[in-house]
């Protein structure tokens, strides 16, 4: 299917020019140190610069690697990580993606649309755990057209328990024309994030025979239209495991130099999800993406785009996400469940008939909570970005030189401390309140100190949703 408003459009991604970039011999010390400097000064990388980190192959450059990844994601975003949760809403498709347990023939999975009502009951479930930040998902169908999802933005924003609500949802969904996308942006939601899922036009092809998703421009322009339409802040992914994982990363490079020169603005977000196991799929494994080019791979997103987002999710073991949180990650799902009604119906084991996929990290949102303070991590259910406009090129003027930890900083505590007054077990809470200290005690004596010890004794007092 060849979608009529893709004439005209031409495909931005250098596909010969990438390959030709890996085949390049690999990169030695001066030319790695050279390009490391341009990282660690918060400068983007170009795609020749990136091709030089991926053909690193000496063990001890990849270290300096890994420790620059590490040191410029504190300078970027300091010690904080934002939590998030996922939430399925209905997982009718006209698609047939060979990876996808919601393809449309895959006749084993159980089709369903939350009503109104389960979708409250839903949220009222996450809400009750701690959430404040939401993406949801939809298959692509005719019945989950923009203005379905609207609605579902409002009824999720409406529902409230006690002083829980929901702050911000991101929307996950097919690419939508321009109108969609200002309705997306009337309704508030955050970022609108897109994945091409492989950006080698062969593959793409081969993955994606039927269905709308069969158009590549189409969706390879979607954050374009969502730009168009006053979604500042859009989101880009791949799907590693479909093709070579190097060719990807240098598309999402790509991709994100395209949008800053078209917009003046690159992506808010960067996902990575691995392919994984989900019903009645079977796909060739040659192209999968081990653990240790994993980390590679997050190492390089980061040094290659300093002040851009990077979201490892729950597909990923408990183990590895704990591993590779320090090369640049800097939000992770909690307390996940992708079942269709997964968090209001509780006690459920995964079940590849009701899920997209199978997930790696099933743990509850406070224990997870729990590891972050022990790493020394801060928890951070923060929005106030988007209240305050920081968000689209704006959100780049703070946090292309790194001032954005002036507000995130305070911020993330001001939401741990809501965490730790209304959900948080005993043993987190006296893990947080230690964390709070520390890092009060970190910060200079100054009015906006003053004031963050102010609204923290606020927030204990019963106030709540205070921010910088």
């Amino acid at each position: 299917m060849i979608h009529p408003t893709t004439d005209g459009l031409v495909d931005f991604i250098p596909a010969a020019r990438l390959e030709e970039l890996l085949r390049r011999p690999a990169a030695q010390a001066p030319e790695v140190h050279e390009v490391l400097a341009r990282s660690a000064a918060k400068q983007r990388l170009t795609l020749d610069e990136m091709a030089a980190l991926l053909s690193v192959a000496d063990p001890g450059l990849q270290d300096e690697m890994f420790a620059t990844a590490r040191e410029l994601k504190k300078t970027v975003y300091g010690n904080r990580i934002v939590l998030f949760a996922p939430l399925y809403i209905g997982n009718k498709c006209t698609n047939a993606c060979r990876y996808c347990g919601f393809r449309s023939d895959n006749h084993d999975i159980v089709r369903r649309t939350l009503t109104d009502d389960e979708l409250r009951a839903e949220v009222l479930a996450l809400i009750g755990k701690g959430h404040k930040r939401l993406v949801i998902d939809y298959g692509e169908h005719p019945d989950y057209g923009a203005e379905t999802i609207a609605h579902a933005v409002e009824v999720i924003y409406a529902t409230k328990s006690g002083s829980g609500e929901i702050r911000r949802v991101n929307v996950n969904c097919a690419p939508l024309d321009v109108a969609g996308y200002r309705l997306m942006k009337e309704v508030g939601i955050g970022t609108y994030q897109i994945f091409q899922e492989t950006y080698h036009r062969p593959t793409y092809a081969a993955m994606h025979p039927r269905g709308n998703k069969a158009d590549f421009l189409w969706r390879l322009y979607g954050q374009d239209r969502a730009m168009e339409g006053g979604c500042d802040d859009v989101g880009l992914g791949a799907l590693f495991g479909l093709y070579d994982w190097r060719f990807e990363a240098l598309s999402l490079l790509a991709h994100a130099i395209h949008l800053e020169e078209t917009f003046g603005v690159g992506p808010h977000t960067f996902s990575f999800p691995r392919l994984k196991d989900a019903s009645n799929r079977d796909l060739d494994p040659r192209y999968a993406t081990s653990d240790a080019d994993f980390k590679r791979l997050i190492a390089i997103l980061r040094l290659a785009v300093p002040y851009t987002g990077m979201i490892l999710t729950a597909r990923e073991p408990a183990r590895l996400r704990r591993e590779l949180i320090e090369f640049g990650v800097s939000q992770i799902d909690g307390g996940t469940r992708i079942e269709l009604g997964g968090y209001s119906e509780a006690a459920q084991n995964q079940d590849l008939e009701r899920e997209q996929f199978r997930i790696g990290d099933e743990r509850p949102l406070d224990e997870i909570v729990s590891e972050l303070l022990d790493m020394g991590e801060i928890p951070s259910w923060c929005t106030a970005c988007y209240r305050k406009g920081r968000t689209g090129e704006h959100f780049m003027e703070f946090a292309i030189p790194g001032f954005i930890k002036r507000f995130c900083t305070p911020n993330a505590l001001l939401t741990l401390k809501e965490y730790l007054s209304d959900y948080a077990s005993d043993e987190v809470v006296a893990k947080g309140e230690r964390l709070i200290a520390a890092e009060l005690a970190a910060l200079p004596d100054s009015d906006a100190t003053r004031l963050l010890v102010e609204r923290l004794g606020a927030i204990g007092d019963g106030q709540r949703d205070l921010y910088f």
